[in-house]
């Protein structure tokens, strides 16, 4: 009988359907790797092209096809995580490019860190023409939010993290559940799990991953990835945060679009204390019991200052509202959260 093979330092998971046009590619990238002790559990999501040939023509002893148990993404991660002999994962999408240090990058992070549960990384879209221009916000975004505190004060805006970029601690991520089925971004609501239970996120400040931009992507065509899906999941992990514990709980945006996001927390059983809007004419207004003020009513609560959910998204203003409330003494993520 011969020995079993030694686990290798990284597990690629890497999750496919029907990806015979990119595969080859996002293949080269992770053969092309500065580190080459790793296997890829390639998990078949019942492909019905050609995208299993394209990984046997690769003749590589590395690469571990793996039938996944159930249709679905959420079906095939979780069963790829049972296939990986690592307790470092790097998660890889069929359609998107690694660049060649990015395995060792990661893995020096997460061995140099042993308190760090998850190692993300920059990621550039591609090809530009594709690119919308709210995703280059995004992303102009994502690749700013980078440190464990930068996640702790905006984790509810969006998703902090490209879901192929990130390479955590297998165990420590099964020990929390895995990824979770239903109505809502299996990525995401994973890193708001995470975040719940205390876990250590952080991002390298390099662009290890060149992510495809497509309208085929699942973002794209799946209401799991809805604005509703979005927001229902932010509110029922924001109305669990010890932060809103024993505090009045003021939301920022009296407007209609902007109650209509709120109400999912409110449904959540967080009853807003108070409004706040600089519209004049929404000034006295009342909505769900509570009264809208001006921002100036926030200089007055000194006693005991209240909690601030900033649900204003436009462009500008919610940097008008972030700087009213640092130059009044509230701190983002002890004071106040910007939301969605």
């Amino acid at each position: 009988m011969s020995a079993p093979r030694p686990s290798p330092q990284v597990s690629i998971l890497l999750p496919f359907y029907n990806a015979r046009d990119t595969l080859a590619e996002c293949l080269q990238s992770i053969l092309a790797q500065s580190l080459q002790d790793f296997e890829i559990i390639a998990v078949n999501d019942f492909s019905t092209d050609d995208s299993v040939a394209v990984l046997q023509t690769c003749n590589d002893s590395r690469i571990r096809l793996v039938d996944s148990s159930h249709r679905g993404i959420v079906a095939a991660l979780n069963t790829g995580l049972r296939h990986c002999r690592s307790d470092y994962v790097a998660r890889m999408d069929a359609d998107d490019i690694m660049h060649k240090d990015r395995l060792r990058r990661q893995l020096e992070h997460l061995r140099n860190n042993p308190g760090l549960t998850l190692s993300a990384t920059q990621a550039q879209k591609f090809p530009e023409e594709h690119i919308r221009a709210g995703y280059i916000e995004y992303m102009r975004w994502q690749n700013a939010c980078l440190t464990p505190q930068d996640i702790r004060r905006q984790i509810y805006i969006e998703s902090p993290f490209a879901h192929p970029s990130v390479m955590f601690r297998r165990r420590r991520v099964l020990e929390r559940g895995g990824y979770k089925d239903g109505d809502f971004p299996e990525d995401y609501e994973l890193w708001l799990r995470l975040f719940a239970a205390g876990e250590r996120m952080e991002k390298l400040p390099e662009v290890l991953l060149y992510w495809r931009e497509s309208d085929k992507r699942l973002s794209r065509v799946s209401p799991r990835y809805s604005l509703v899906a979005f927001e229902q999941l932010r509110a029922q992990y924001l109305a669990i945060d010890p932060r809103l514990k024993g505090r009045d709980i003021v939301f920022w945006g009296a407007g209609r679009k902007t109650r209509k996001r709120a109400a999912y927390l409110i449904r959540q059983g967080v009853e807003p204390h108070a409004w706040i809007d600089i519209d004049p004419k929404k000034i006295g207004n009342v909505y769900e019991n509570a009264e809208t003020y001006g921002p100036e009513w926030l200089l007055e609560q000194k006693s005991a200052k209240p909690f601030v959910l900033n649900y204003v998204r436009n462009h500008g203003a919610r940097e008008y509202c972030r700087a009213f409330l640092d130059k009044a003494g509230y701190v983002m993520g002890e004071d106040y959260l910007d939301v969605a």
